[in-house]
């Protein structure tokens, strides 16, 4: 056989074993995972006193963790009682605080998702601003 005719046999056969199977569900060779936000945050005017909701909502065949950053910082939720990820991802912060010299919920977010041994992908930034 020429060379060319080798190389389309392998790329065939190649097409061929991803499409119809012959790898193990552990084997390093595996199909496309479909993995995109359906939902991203968008820029907020929350007012002091009051709930504010960042959305954000990932897809995938596979299981997503869903994880915020605020200005650039994972934040917390373990450990935050004003602030909670909502089933679908989104954001929940109950209760904005804001005073002249105690900003804690003002600044850029972003949410990130993760599939574990896939990748990362990152959304848009939001701006949450208090009226």
């Amino acid at each position: 056989m020429a060379e060319r005719e080798q190389r389309l046999l392998v790329f065939f056969t190649s097409l061929i074993f991803l499409r119809f199977g012959g790898a193990d569900k552990g084997s390093a060779i595996r199909g496309f995972t479909p993995f995109r936000f359906s939902v991203e945050p968008v820029d907020v005017l929350a007012v002091r006193g009051l709930p504010a909701v960042l959305n954000c909502s990932a897809i995938s065949d596979a299981p997503v963790r869903v994880e915020w950053k605020k200005d650039g910082t994972f934040l917390n939720l373990v450990a935050d009682d004003r602030r909670r990820q909502l089933a679908d991802g989104s954001l929940l912060i109950s209760t904005v605080v804001h005073s002249k010299h105690n900003k804690p919920d003002e600044g850029v977010y972003q949410c990130v998702a993760t599939i574990d041994n896939l990748g990362t992908i990152s959304s848009r930034t939001a701006r949450l601003t208090v009226a």
